[in-house]
């Protein structure tokens, strides 16, 4: 049986979310806009980072086996929808914690999901949590046999783990206050004396991941941890992916979340799940797209004789934004509940988060051209929505892995699997005949 319609508490989170959306957070902007940098944007809206904590949008990203209120991964794609059409860079925060919290969910043991899930379980504060992953130059083929691989180390010393290196677009790694998110999952290639990776060795067999917390931190000598500075972005300028550096930061072995050859499925699993939700960011950026423009188009008529929306040409825009939004949406959807429930294995299942994002990212960007388009030049000026829409929309295909050089590339190994099963992702695993 197929069923599209969302459940009574799907509905409630829906219109709980979108309150919430429409109030703190569509005041957010006022402010941050006004600052000079990134890193004070980014702290300035800690104050409404707190009420989605007080309002359980944190525990909303945690399932409900472990403490939080989260019952399917479709459950987060309403809420970051309702808030991406609202407000992208606070959004961005609360869905890099529910990111940075994938590995310890997926990975963790009981004593590790009780001891470093209840700041985030306890609806008070402002705890952030990131996964610590991308590095300066470029973490796209991090696991090709041959290549550099990742450059952040850790090594065994007693009962310590020992890290190096530096991170970068690690969204919330930094905290508040630039000394560290309340939870991060470290990302790190083993290595004893911090040799270059062998190029005859497989890269996968050699990724574990740490957990990092402030009391961590603080044991260390100062400068083991430090925050380099945050990139100054042209879009979703109030969020923070710092450039971040550890030298010989020594980490507890109990803090070892997944150990050498395991960590990396751990990744790809996390990075599944984030790839469906930014098909989520994507529909609210054109939804706002769409409701901005068409409210345009019913009531000017740019000193014509009828509205906007009455010339064919506008209207076959707008009517070509919402398409992409529903079916973007519908995608995304699918795919959400297929990696929770399928059918087809973990690759299938994958295989539809990637389309997700690659299609409603790469959708995002056209639609707001398209809804600039229909507007014409006005949508060019600062007091419009649109020029704001564009460069949150661009970084879509441009983060959590790009479409490019990473997304497209996993589907293409995905194509290349001798027992490939185009349609096993819809219908299981029965090869299915035209």
């Amino acid at each position: 049986m197929i069923d599209f319609h969302l459940t009574g508490e799907q509905r409630q989170l829906q219109q709980n979310a979108r309150a919430f959306a429409q109030g703190p957070l569509a005041s957010a902007r006022e402010t941050y806009s006004h600052l000079p940098d990134q890193r004070s944007r980014f702290r300035s809206t800690r104050s409404t980072y707190r009420q989605a904590v007080e309002a359980g949008l944190i525990k909303g990203q945690i399932p409900t086996e472990l403490g939080g209120t989260r019952s399917s991964f479709v459950d987060a794609a309403i809420l970051l929808e309702e808030f991406y059409a609202v407000e992208t860079s606070v959004a961005l925060t609360i869905a890099g914690t529910g990111l940075g919290l994938t590995p310890l969910i997926l990975a963790g043991s009981a004593q590790q999901h009780e001891r470093f899930l209840k700041p985030f379980l306890s609806g008070e504060g402002e705890p952030l949590a990131s996964l610590v992953h991308s590095e300066p130059g470029g973490t796209a083929n991090w696991l090709e046999k041959g290549g550099k691989g990742l450059q952040t180390t850790a090594r065994k010393e007693g009962r310590y783990w020992v890290i190096n290196g530096e991170k970068l677009w690690t969204t919330n790694s930094g905290g508040w206050d630039g000394k560290g998110a309340d939870l991060q999952c470290v990302v790190c290639r083993y290595s004893q004396d911090n040799s270059p990776q062998d190029p005859s060795a497989d890269p996968s067999a050699a990724i574990l991941i740490l957990i990092v917390t402030p009391k961590v931190i603080a044991q260390n000598e100062p400068g083991a941890y430090t925050v380099l500075h945050d990139s100054e972005l042209t879009g979703l300028t109030a969020t923070s992916g710092p450039h971040s550096r550890f030298m010989n930061l020594r980490v507890p072995e109990a803090n070892l979340l997944a150990s050498p050859g395991t960590g990396a499925s751990v990744v790809e699993q996390a990075f599944g799940t984030s790839a469906a939700l930014v098909g989520a960011l994507s529909v609210g950026i054109m939804r706002a797209a769409f409701e901005s423009a068409l409210q345009f188009a019913k009531t000017d008529s740019r000193r014509g004789a009828v509205p906007l929306l009455q010339r064919q040409s506008v209207a076959d825009l707008l009517i070509d934004i919402k398409m992409r939004a529903d079916t973007s949406r519908l995608l995304t959807w699918k795919a959400l509940h297929g990696l929770q429930h399928g059918p087809g294995d973990f690759r299938a299942r994958l295989e539809l988060c990637l389309q997700a994002k690659i299609f409603s990212a790469d959708n995002a960007v056209r639609c707001v051209e398209d809804a600039m388009k229909a507007v014409g030049i006005t949508s060019y000026t600062k007091d419009q929505p649109f020029p704001r829409l564009l460069n949150d929309a661009m970084c879509l295909p441009l983060f959590d892995g790009g479409n490019i050089g990473i997304r497209r590339r996993q589907l293409e190994k995905i194509f290349q699997d001798d027992g490939y099963e185009p349609w096993a992702a819809f219908y299981g695993d029965q090869q299915v005949n035209n």
